[in-house]
């Protein structure tokens, strides 16, 4: 029997490993890499925004203790002196609240979509 096929030599067969081997490496570079890039600047831009919001919104609220203090100095003397922090406070909560609703719709919308 003869076989008329012809056989791979050992250094072809090296030189497709290696091939191979060079393919697999760029396909992870670009589905690791590249994601990975893009997930940076979306987390440096979240980090900013955060940070950003977040200051303005405590000196907003700061600003609101103010404003209390001083227009309800007659009343928030003596006894009733946290009765402006509880209305920070609750404003605070109301913000939160808000925030979280938002979220939630975010969130829920993304999920209908798939």
């Amino acid at each position: 029997m003869s076989d008329d096929t012809p056989r791979a030599t050992p250094r072809a067969q090296t030189a497709s490993i290696g091939e191979v081997v060079e393919f697999v490496k760029t396909y992870v570079k670009q589905e690791t890499v590249g994601p990975l890039r893009g997930a940076g600047r979306w987390i440096a831009f979240g980090a900013a925004g955060a940070i950003a919001l977040g200051s303005g919104l405590s000196l907003l609220l700061l600003g609101i203790l103010r404003l209390v203090q001083s227009e309800m100095s007659d009343i928030a003397d003596g006894r009733l002196s946290w009765l402006p922090y509880l209305i920070v406070f609750i404003v605070c909560v109301l913000l939160l609240v808000v925030a979280a609703m938002q979220v939630n719709k975010t969130f829920l919308n993304k999920e209908d979509r798939s």
